[in-house]
């Protein structure tokens, strides 16, 4: 399909002239860092092309962490969850003393993980941080589909038993879990499908509960999307502080940088139009939705790396 060459590159106004949509920063609710590319897997279609080989974003240092969440108390941001994505969060070497920093300042935490051998290598840290700090650490689980083949179709060959055993590793030791699936495939009985494969693995997951089960639409960058425009809201009936960049933003550390960046939202962590500066102060700016990403995936696909809630059809991508 042709894409229109003119779509999302003036930040104020589409291909038609008219006002682009923006989203003004309400608070930040959550924070995410990416605690670097690198992950275990190279999938099909990762929004992120995270792979063994990709370090396009470096791994994140305790003392760069450390840097934003005193930002956050000194500056009495109203930030209740940080989240932790990747890649793989657990290749990042300093994973578990940035979890255990997080975690002893009172914040809520969710990791995102694929659940497979470089979680696994960390099971006594993590299970001393669960001990620790009850009902505050919540792993969510990349699940592709409830069935295997079509899991392994975006995973890779042999990436299903290894990513059970995690999962199952982490309901039988009594963590909060949720699993993140996608709607790629069409599958109208999504849910029902999950659900059968929860009882008959004794998972304690609802697969009814957004929160527990979040579905998540493709972000298909050779596909044609219509731009939003300040009009859609109420064309649309969303309002704009359901989007997440309302709510959250990104901490990443781009490769060759001496300092970490921050980025307009977790789907969009090469792009420098979204690099909003080095700190949050500087990251409480508008954001124009000036990316098919934004269109594809959080208006019109009811995407959301927001934690607690689903707007729509789904909730970020995950590792």
């Amino acid at each position: 399909m042709d894409i229109d060459s003119r779509k999302f590159s003036h930040p104020h106004l589409t291909a038609n002239g008219e006002p682009r949509a923006c989203i003004a920063l309400t608070a930040i609710k959550t924070l995410w860092f990416n605690t670097g590319t690198q992950c275990n897997l190279s999938c099909q279609n990762c929004y992120i092309e995270s792979s063994p080989s990709n370090n396009r974003l470096s791994y994140i240092s305790l003392t760069q962490v450390q840097q934003f969440l005193n930002e956050i108390q000194v500056e009495g941001h109203p930030t209740e969850e940080i989240g932790l994505t990747g890649g793989e969060p657990f290749m990042n070497p300093d994973v578990m003393v940035i979890m255990a920093e997080i975690l002893r300042r009172g914040f809520k935490l969710l990791v995102l993980s694929n659940a497979m051998r470089p979680m696994l290598k960390h099971q006594q840290a993590l299970l001393r941080l669960h001990q620790h700090y009850p009902g505050r650490l919540q792993i969510r689980v990349s699940m592709d589909h409830h069935r295997a083949d079509l899991h392994e179709q975006e995973r890779g060959a042999k990436s299903w038993e290894p990513m059970l055993e995690g999962l199952k590793w982490l309901n039988s030791n009594g963590f909060t879990i949720a699993i993140a699936g996608r709607t790629r495939w069409g599958d109208a009985n999504l849910r029902e499908g999950y659900a059968e494969l929860f009882a008959r693995l004794g998972l304690s997951i609802d697969a009814h509960n957004p929160q527990q089960l979040v579905l998540f639409p493709e972000m298909d960058q050779n596909s044609s999307v219509p731009e939003i425009t300040s009009a859609c809201w109420g064309k649309l009936g969303l309002d704009p502080e359901q989007i997440m960049c309302a709510s959250s933003r990104m901490v990443v550390v781009h490769r060759g940088d001496n300092q970490p960046s921050v980025q307009a939202c977790t789907l969009l962590a090469y792009d420098q139009r979204f690099n909003l500066g080095a700190t949050l102060a500087e990251a409480d700016t508008e954001v124009p939705l000036n990316h098919p990403h934004c269109a594809r995936f959080c208006v019109l696909g009811g995407g959301s790396c927001a934690p607690v809630t689903e707007t729509g059809q789904a909730d970020p991508p995950t590792s």
